[in-house]
């Protein structure tokens, strides 16, 4: 298996002119003579883009190149106007690095990377007219080339061998970490969903005790975590299965279908000569200083893999338990709900408690609910205060949760504030007693613990809004039995 991970970098301007790189403009409103190849027009190299690079390739352990230089991809296609893609070939910027992924048993594995290196986005092509969305039945295609230009860096994997059944949850992993890696550097905000980072999956087969490996098929933009994993694995059942029925592999790219999980054929997948790649005469080589790299370096942050361990010693949890929140999808949110004020221990229950609940009811990402960190750490000072008890607050976040609006709202619309006026539960306590005589002896001769039921009694009355520490507290003054 070899994975090659597109991220879109954050700058402000593309890679080699100076249009703007902002989403949701007017289709080719962001070009210029330069990212559509006008003759005469030249590049100049992103400043930006090549420090974040940089800053990835460090992060990934790799070796920093001290001279490298750009080269055209020729190949013809609509979404490049110039019908080459500015890249980098034989010489990347960063090189022999690696990543340690955590699988979700705890097992760590080491993904070697091959490469880092720099390029351009390529622009968006609409088929219109088909039933699919593909260029195969359309009767026109939209070519819109705002996106023409965008930096990216592409990062490769060596092959990943010995990961065996575990290929799929290796890939995801893997991606995953890569994912909180680009996030932490600020290069890029890594929305997958956005296409702001891709994944081309590669994957053959061979026999048990062979050395050599077998043609390889690639999948191309894979955009989730769970599809990354899901294409892996059905490809890997469909190479055996091609494989052990007598059949050839063909080299070929494909395309994953987020419905059903499977993969279809796209085109034959060309050699890297076939793209007749040479240096870019356009543009000078790129030599980072090594003193420029040791700056950057120097000013890198924590990175993700060392936040988690300290943040578990600082939380005073298990590996197992973080293992379970890194699982669940839930570090980030915890931390952005305890950024936003709550305790480290409340931030933990809500999200891997009632918020996991409702995802998993739900079947979405925990991340997708329609609920914000500073939402949740409103909850938990809401129950701090005395406020809301935890019944009432989940209520609450059911209430947030349909789009009834934020905490407050909610609180206020549904009248779920806790009863804390002393007269009103004084009231009630003495209504559930003179309604519970028997009850209400039991306790008197000492059975404290009878107590619960009257407890209940307000509890209902009050439709769960009393607090039920000071429900009880009340219970026992009035019938003159002490907790001992």
């Amino acid at each position: 298996m070899g994975l090659e991970v597109h991220v879109e970098l954050g700058t402000r301007t593309k890679m080699f002119c100076g249009c703007s790189t902002e989403l949701g403009a007017e289709p080719n409103s962001q070009t210029c003579p330069v990212c559509l190849g006008m003759p005469g027009a030249l590049p100049v190299v992103n400043a930006t883009g090549v420090e974040s690079a940089i800053k990835i390739g460090l992060a990934l352990h790799c070796e920093i190149a001290e001279w490298c230089r750009f080269a055209r991809k020729n190949y013809f296609y609509p979404d490049m106007p110039k019908n080459f893609q500015t890249s980098q070939y034989d010489e990347p910027i960063a090189f022999d690095g690696y990543l340690d992924v955590q699988l979700e048993d705890g097992e760590v594995f080491r993904v070697e990377i091959e490469r880092a290196h720099m390029e351009e986005d390529t622009g968006k092509s609409t088929h219109v007219g088909g039933a699919t969305g593909r260029i195969h039945g359309a009767s026109h295609s939209l070519l819109d080339y705002n996106r023409a230009g965008i930096p990216l860096i592409e990062i490769v994997t060596k092959p990943i061998v010995g990961a065996g059944d575990r290929a799929p949850e290796v890939a995801k992993a893997y991606v995953a970490e890569l994912r909180s890696l680009i996030r932490a550097l600020g290069v890029s905000e890594a929305r997958m969903e956005m296409g702001q980072m891709r994944c081309d999956v590669n994957l053959s087969l061979r026999p048990i005790g062979t050395e050599k490996f077998g043609t390889r098929s690639e999948t191309k933009n894979v955009n989730s975590l769970r599809s990354v994993e899901r294409a892996v694995r059905y490809e890997v059942r469909r190479h055996a299965a091609v494989l052990s029925g007598g059949g050839t592999i063909v080299q070929e790219t494909r395309h994953f279908h987020e419905d059903d999980g499977s993969t279809t054929s796209g085109r034959v997948k060309e050699e890297a000569e076939d793209y007749r790649y040479f240096p870019e005469p356009d543009l000078v080589p790129v030599a980072p200083s090594r003193a420029w790299v040791e700056e950057i370096r120097a000013g890198l942050p924590e990175l993700p893999r060392v936040r988690r361990n300290r943040l578990r010693e600082e939380w005073g949890v298990s590996e197992l338990d973080m293992q379970a929140i890194l699982n669940a999808g839930a570090l980030d949110l915890i931390i952005a709900t305890i950024d936003a004020g709550a305790p480290a221990d409340q931030a933990r229950k809500w999200w891997m408690g009632e918020l996991s609940r409702q995802a998993n009811e739900s079947g979405t990402a925990l991340e997708e609910l329609a609920i914000t960190p500073a939402q949740v750490a409103r909850v938990t000072a809401l129950v701090s205060s005395g406020d809301l008890n935890d019944k009432l607050a989940r209520q609450v976040i059911e209430g947030v949760l349909a789009g009834e609006g934020d905490p407050d709202t909610v609180v206020e619309k549904r009248g779920l504030k806790v009863v804390s006026d002393e007269g009103a539960l004084t009231s009630a306590v003495a209504e559930a007693i003179a309604g519970n005589a028997a009850i209400a002896d039991k306790i008197r001769g000492g059975k404290v613990a009878a107590a619960g039921a009257l407890v209940g009694a307000v509890m209902k009355a009050t439709r769960g809004q009393a607090d039920a520490a000071r429900v009880r507290e009340l219970i026992l003054e009035q019938l003159g039995v002490s907790e001992g």
